[in-house]
């Protein structure tokens, strides 16, 4: 838990600074993936899929 927390911070930072430098490449498109597979297996998955769904259920409603 300890290394998987570890590189999601370190992904997380690396894509920060990617995004906002404008670089955008196969390390960019890397990064991101590495961060939202790592960022899957946490204990943050479930709010973020919520709120994802409530964000797609008020897009409809509009």
């Amino acid at each position: 838990m300890v290394v998987t927390v570890s590189l999601i911070l370190l992904f997380g930072i690396a894509l920060f600074f990617l995004l906002r430098s404008k670089e955008l490449g196969p390390g960019s498109a890397f990064t991101a993936a590495m961060f939202g597979f790592l960022l899957a297996s946490t204990g943050a998955a479930e709010p973020i899929n919520h709120l994802t769904a409530s964000l797609a259920d008020a897009l409809s409603n509009l």
